[in-house]
């Protein structure tokens, strides 16, 4: 299945009631970037977002997280 690359929020929300594979996460990562952008907000202010605590990640997932976002911020045009 192929998943379209979010333009919005109401379209990465929608994305809740896909079911979770591999795909829909690259897809999803990819849409907050661009929306990110979009906002005008920095990669910075997406890491630091990604690093916050948020009870649903530990620490070691979140720097990995955050890694994969930076990986697709320079990656994605």
């Amino acid at each position: 299945m192929h998943y379209p690359i979010p333009t919005n929020p109401e379209e990465l929300i929608a994305l809740q009631q896909e079911p979770i594979n591999e795909e829909l996460i690259a897809s999803a990562i990819a849409g907050v970037v661009q929306i990110a952008r979009t906002q005008g907000r920095s990669l910075d202010d997406l890491t630091a977002e990604v690093l916050a605590d948020s009870g649903f990640l530990d620490r070691e997932q979140r720097r990995w997280l955050s890694t994969i976002v930076a990986h697709a911020w320079n990656t994605i045009n």
